[in-house]
């Protein structure tokens, strides 16, 4: 098991994450390795890309007509005016 100390954490900071761990019935340290468990799985989710979210975001709205990929080009940006 890993361990580490966290320096220079204000005061405030140290009195909520001790508060936070009280509501939730824990002491201040595994409130602390909850929180870094949590922040970590959020980076395993996966995402859709942008294009693909839009699209979900449009999906509905009745466009048929497949749309050009710019890819960033301002001829293709002109194309599209």
């Amino acid at each position: 098991m890993a361990k580490f100390i966290v320096r220079g954490l204000e005061d405030e900071v140290k009195a909520r994450l001790k508060r936070r761990a009280a509501r939730h019935g824990r002491s201040m340290e595994e409130e602390v390795r909850h929180i870094l468990r949590n922040a970590v799985k959020e980076q395993n989710k996966h995402f859709p890309k942008l294009g693909s979210r839009i699209a979900a975001c449009f999906a509905k709205a009745g466009l048929t007509a497949d749309l050009p990929e710019l890819h960033g080009s301002a001829s293709a940006i002109g194309r599209i005016r």
